[in-house]
């Protein structure tokens, strides 16, 4: 068992996909914490903003094995791999942290996640796991909020929650 740090996406339906990629979590996994849910601008392409939000939950897959599950599911939600790296989508799920392991593939599997450095992906970590520690810096989660660019103007929260 390990601790995975999940961040959510999506753009396209989104209250809709978060909610099912929400449940099927649950379903999976039991007890998951989420964080609140943002509304934020796509970020290296010109889209309709995104709701993100972010998951802690103890997986019983490896990270490699989480990765591909996670993945399945964004497909069963209809995520179109074809296109641009950054572009709309139905549903995108990345694992931040899994413990504090620091690995390098197979595949895009990079754990801690370059993302984290983005305003969308580290204030809702940091909301429902502000103690995390950072394997790379070594720093919480809270003290590298304190430091982002974005911390004095964060994303807007939306109305939606998780139920």
């Amino acid at each position: 068992m390990g601790t995975a740090y999940l961040s959510l996406g999506s753009n396209i339906e989104p209250e809709r996909h978060l909610r099912a990629a929400a449940a099927a979590l649950c379903e999976r996994f039991g007890e998951v914490r989420f964080s609140s849910v943002y509304r934020t601008r796509s970020v290296g392409f010109d889209g309709t903003d995104f709701l993100n939000a972010a998951a802690v939950m103890e997986s019983d897959l490896d990270p490699l094995a989480l990765n591909d599950w996670l993945h399945a599911l964004e497909d069963a939600h209809g995520r179109d791999r074809s296109g641009p790296r950054f572009s709309d989508r139905t549903l995108d799920i990345d694992i931040v942290f899994y413990d504090d392991l620091v690995l390098q593939g197979p595949g895009n599997l990079r754990l801690p996640r370059e993302e984290l450095k983005h305003a969308f992906v580290l204030l809702p970590l940091t909301e429902i796991a502000p103690d995390m520690v950072d394997p790379r810096s070594g720093r919480t989660l809270a003290s590298l909020w304190r430091a982002h660019p974005d911390h004095g103007s964060p994303p807007s929260p939306s109305r939606m929650e998780f139920a």
